[in-house]
């Protein structure tokens, strides 16, 4: 049975003589020496391009490296002087130089990288055209899906570049307020007035009020009656601003004089007097109610009386009525009006 089913098979193949092995031989050596100068180029290219990338992404990220530690140790320098405390956060700083080196180095590496993995393949003689069709297809498609994360990061590259805000900072960022804990590329974190930390996205802020950069101005408005002298009121809030900005912690809090700009409203019942100083950012409202404080008790030292719409209200309701009005109708029990007012008796004859 096995011999039928060989002879079914057909002949077997002849077997190779020493002369076709040679020639074979021969031809793949021939093909081998032909191509083996094309192959070593071919490799020596491949190694010399990934060489110079790592080499090149190696010396720009630790160039950048080097960059950031530098302007961090100048921010730690200017912050140990007596005015450095003013003018530079440290924390601040540091984040902000962080995550501008960090964006560097992530672009370098794929810039450098991107480029070599495209040089690579064109020594291999491939065809990029299909490939690049490909990621830009899947780069719209990724972009389309992902945009709000797109636009999360390209608005917290801006922000970071253009020093919007920075740790520490008080900001109000429309849908947020509060003072700046953490700066991220996608997400900015703040502690609300009452202990909450917000979670903003930066594609989320269409504005940014900054509360912590330049200066800030304190107002006050005093009341007064109208009978009051002007010039005496005048005297006697110059020198409680006089004597605030000697005080301690209050000198360094004011960066200007305390203005008196004069008369901001006269009514029936009080005149308004402005005042105004310019202070440091983030501190306007504990020079105010300083302000409002001191201005209270030299009031009350010189007679000056400082009057307002709730004082004037409750005046009004405990004020004794005038004995001369009018003497009332109804006071007369044999008047007309009386009488009318009087009840009906009512009546003992009802029949059954």
């Amino acid at each position: 049975m096995f011999l039928s089913a060989l002879s079914a098979a057909g002949p077997t193949s002849d077997p190779v003589t020493l002369d076709e092995a040679a020639e074979r031989a021969n031809n793949a050596a021939g093909w081998v020496e032909e191509n083996w100068s094309t192959w070593l180029s071919v490799g020596l290219r491949i190694l010399l391009i990934m060489l110079i990338a790592t080499v090149l992404r190696t010396v720009i990220r630790r160039s950048l490296t080097k960059l950031i530690a530098r302007m961090n140790r100048s921010a730690q320098a200017v912050e140990g002087t007596a005015l450095g405390g003013l003018l530079v956060n440290a924390e601040r700083r540091r984040q902000r130089s962080e995550a501008i080196g960090s964006v560097l180095r992530s672009v370098a590496s794929f810039l450098i990288l991107g480029t070599a993995a495209l040089m690579v393949l064109g020594a291999l003689n491939i065809n990029l055209g299909p490939l690049l069709a490909s990621a830009g297809v899947a780069g719209v498609a990724l972009g389309f899906g992902a945009r709000n994360l797109v636009t999360d990061f390209l608005s917290g590259v801006f922000m970071i570049l253009e020093d919007q805000y920075g740790v520490g900072d008080s900001i109000d960022a429309g849908v947020a307020s509060g003072e700046v804990i953490e700066v991220g590329l996608r997400v900015t974190k703040l502690r609300g007035d009452n202990g909450e930390i917000w979670y903003v996205r930066n594609g989320e802020i269409k504005r940014i009020g900054n509360l912590s950069q330049g200066w800030a101005t304190a107002g006050v408005d005093v009341q007064v009656r109208p009978t009051e002298d002007l010039d005496h009121v005048r005297k006697v809030i110059v020198e409680v601003a006089e004597e605030l900005a000697k005080a301690d912690p209050w000198n360094e809090l004011l960066w200007g004089p305390v203005d008196v700009l004069g008369l901001d409203s006269v009514l029936l019942e009080s005149m308004t007097v402005r005042i105004t100083a310019k202070t440091m950012p983030g501190k306007a409202l504990g020079v105010e109610r300083e302000l409002r404080w001191r201005i209270k008790q030299a009031f009350d030292r010189e007679g000056i009386r400082i009057v307002g719409g709730p004082v004037a209200v409750e005046q009004a309701s405990t004020a004794p009525a005038d004995p001369t009005a009018a003497p009332s109708a109804l006071a007369s029990p044999t008047s007309p009006q009386s009488l009318a007012a009087s009840p009906i008796p009512p009546s003992t004859n009802l029949s059954k």
